[in-house]
């Protein structure tokens, strides 16, 4: 047994730049598991700043100063979060409110449509089965109202944490952009001077990584906006809310088009009933989705992430059983990663071997 672990060590972890990359890994993972909420202002920090260095480059590639460069971008990015903060949010959540209100009269015209099946369809559905779905409706909306109870309750501490980020995560950005050299320089001085693994696995993730992330935030933007514009055509109530749920639902690939799928039929189902308005509303949303996936997404990711349907439900799956909702954000990213490291680590082993 101590041959195979003394095997394996020489094998994978010889080397200095090995140790420290699996050191640094494994501390990572325990500072995310153990202190997730403390470190995720700097987390937010480093992605914004990720993302808003490619428009710094881009603009020093004009010929722009680079001080200059960084100046005008924190300038946008500040702007755009105003706008989202002051006007989006409460619009959006206005809306939802509204939505909220009238769930009561929903469920109730859902539960006559359910009872109706059976006279209607009796050769398809039983009254015991429509009856376990309306018990299912009914233990689900029990859940949801005591999740927004302790909502409600712990809504003070939630306010102070989201006023900590609106006015820590724009200083920490701003800092990460301004002094972003130096801070390289520094975290260089501790890693080893030969590193070939890292490298590799740097200059796979970086292209990626960033094109991943701004690829997916434009998709969402186009995919919102083309919601809401097909929506108020098509005079669907709360199309802002709807269409911003569209448009995040990208964030999940293959699954949030299908949850989403959801809401779309039973706001238009409330509106207009077993209809002809309610099934061009889906045919709408079908075509969306299916451009969404055969043409957008193709010509914003091109080769980015080349990660088999099976590797990114997988990763959803862990990434966002670990760390919910951002885990399911990142798990794209995470599973690119992980796929990197896989592929750095055995040829730079055989390359050595072989020499």
């Amino acid at each position: 047994m101590l041959r195979i672990f003394n095997d394996l060590y020489q094998r994978y972890f010889s080397e200095e730049e090995a140790l420290i990359f699996t050191i640094l890994i494994i501390v990572g993972i325990v500072v995310m598991m153990t202190l997730g909420g403390v470190v995720a202002p700097l987390l937010w920090s480093l992605v914004i700043s990720f993302i808003l260095q490619g428009m710094v480059n881009s603009l020093v590639r004009l010929n722009l100063s680079y001080r200059f460069s960084v100046y005008l971008t924190y300038l946008i990015f500040l702007s755009l979060m105003l706008l989202i903060i002051l006007v989006l949010l409460p619009f959006t959540w206005s809306r939802l409110v509204l939505f909220i209100d009238e769930l009561p009269n929903m469920m109730s015209q859902l539960r006559t449509f359910l009872l109706l099946l059976p006279q209607n369809y009796p050769e398809l559905f039983t009254e015991a089965q429509i009856q376990g779905w309306i018990n299912s409706l009914q233990n689900a909306l029990g859940q949801m109202g005591q999740g927004v109870l302790s909502y409600s309750v712990s809504s003070i501490t939630r306010l102070v944490t989201l006023l900590v980020y609106t006015i820590l995560v724009p200083i920490l950005v701003f800092f990460m952009l301004k002094d972003a050299d130096k801070l390289l320089n520094w975290l260089e001085n501790w890693l080893p001077e030969k590193r070939p693994i890292m490298a590799q696995i740097w200059q796979e993730m970086n292209g990626q990584l960033a094109n991943y992330i701004r690829g997916k935030a434009l998709e969402i933007v186009i995919v919102t906006v083309s919601s809401y514009f097909v929506f108020w055509v098509l005079d669907l109530n709360y199309p802002v809310l709807l269409a911003f749920m569209t448009g995040f639902s990208v964030i999940v690939p293959y699954v949030g088009a299908t949850v989403i799928a959801i809401p779309v039929f039973l706001a238009g189902l409330f509106q207009w009933g077993l209809s002809s308005d309610l099934y061009q509303v889906m045919i709408a949303y079908t075509v969306l989705q299916m451009l969404d996936g055969n043409l957008l997404v193709p010509l914003i990711f091109s080769e980015t992430v080349n990660l088999h349907p099976l590797a990114i439900i997988a990763a959803i799956l862990v990434f966002g059983g670990i760390w919910g909702f951002w885990g399911v954000f990142f798990a794209i990213p995470l599973a690119t990663f992980l796929k990197a490291i896989i592929r750095a680590w055995p040829v730079h082993r055989v390359l050595e071997d072989k020499s």
